[in-house]
């Protein structure tokens, strides 16, 4: 129900979504080294809301950083939490504020309790007059905010789930390193796959269990049995970075042996269907459909990955492309009824004299098999 609720908001443009501050701790714990002396941007982060801007703000020295940015865009809907107060320009009864800017260089123990906290930073904000300014949009795609992006070092934040191929073009046509929240299927989209495919991109760590809560303000839809009230749970959310990190290296421990009853090859593709990450087997040195939750294991020194099982054959790698009257057929076979089957979109194995699609898969080869 959430996953419909996020492709609706998706649909009508709201991507207004919070992450939460300790699924944040838990993947940057493993990039602290990234960050001594940088420029760190959050470019779709209220600072009033924005978990994003807390976890720098508070570790300001910790991770001597350089110089924290963090910028809102025109519109966007504000609750206040922690960090809300009145300032001049805003107000009090404002619905929405306006795109603004906050730029850090130095947090300091402003109370003098020994430790820097939410109230000095609050403190900063407020009484810092060079801290804080008006933007026209706020959008990361105006000039404005493209200056700010050419000023970063590393962007981490959690941009818009609908405009997530144009954030990652931005990020990518300036060279920038990031860390940023995103939704598995966007591993899928052509814009995409072929910068994980060339190893400038990667996922991180994760999100616990493979999904998040997030604070919203739009309705709350989440019923599963970890269930958070006024949050949202999303499915499938994980984190993408081109930064190093430590599991990128770290090489699958393969036990599953081959066999041709247990790995049956596609009638389309060149290449054997492994279902399960944890059964790619040791000895096989051709080319295999696997699940895209593959990239959480992937280690590039261990896998070559080839494509993905698509409809426009982008990587060239099909070996037959179905007819309508293919696809017809299938979808009949299958169902009973006439409808279309579209054969061409994934691998294809062949059930019980059936033509039978299976899940998305991307194609990979084991770099160095071994035998028994």
């Amino acid at each position: 129900m959430a996953n419909k609720k996020l492709n609706a908001a998706k649909v009508a443009k709201k991507d207004e979504f919070y992450t939460q501050l300790s699924d944040i701790e838990r993947e940057l714990q493993h990039y602290w080294q990234h960050f001594s002396g940088k420029v760190v941007l959050c470019n779709c982060d209220d600072p009033y809301e924005s978990n994003f801007f807390k976890y720098f703000a508070l570790r300001f020295n910790q991770l001597e950083l350089k110089k924290l940015i963090c910028t809102c865009y025109n519109g966007s809907p504000v609750t206040g939490n922690e960090l809300a107060f009145h300032f001049e320009g805003f107000d009090d009864d404002e619905p929405k504020k306006k795109a603004y800017k906050v730029e850090i260089t130095e947090v300091k123990d402003e109370n003098g309790d020994g430790a820097v906290d939410l109230s000095d930073v609050q403190y900063l904000l407020k009484n810092d007059k060079n801290v804080l300014s008006i933007l026209k949009t706020g959008d990361f795609r105006s000039q404005e905010c493209i200056e700010l992006l050419k000023k970063a070092d590393i962007v981490v934040t959690n941009p818009p789930f609908s405009l997530f191929r144009e954030y990652v073009g931005q990020l990518m046509e300036y060279q920038k390193k990031f860390v940023i929240v995103g939704h598995q299927n966007a591993i899928t989209y052509k814009e995409i796959f072929p910068l994980i495919m060339n190893n400038k991109i990667w996922l991180g760590y994760g999100f616990k269990g493979a999904a998040a809560h997030f604070y919203s303000p739009y309705e709350d839809t989440a019923t599963a049995s970890n269930h958070k009230a006024n949050m949202i749970r999303v499915s499938g959310v994980t984190w993408f970075t081109n930064l190093e990190i430590l599991k990128r290296n770290e090489e699958m421990d393969l036990v599953c042996r081959y066999s041709e009853e247990e790995y049956p090859s596609y009638e389309n593709y060149n290449a054997i269907e492994v279902s399960k990450t944890a059964d790619i087997p040791y000895d096989y040195s051709g080319i295999m459909g696997v699940p895209i939750t593959f990239l959480d294991k992937y280690c590039p020194a261990q896998f070559q990955i080839l494509g993905m099982c698509e409809n426009l054959d982008l990587y060239g790698l099909k070996t037959k492309v179905y007819s309508a009257q293919e696809c017809r057929k299938a979808y009949f076979d299958k169902f009973g009824k006439n409808g279309i089957y579209d054969l061409n979109a994934s691998g294809v194995l062949i059930k019980q004299s059936r033509k039978e699609k299976v899940y998305q898969r991307i194609l990979i080869r084991n770099k160095h098999t071994r035998a028994l």
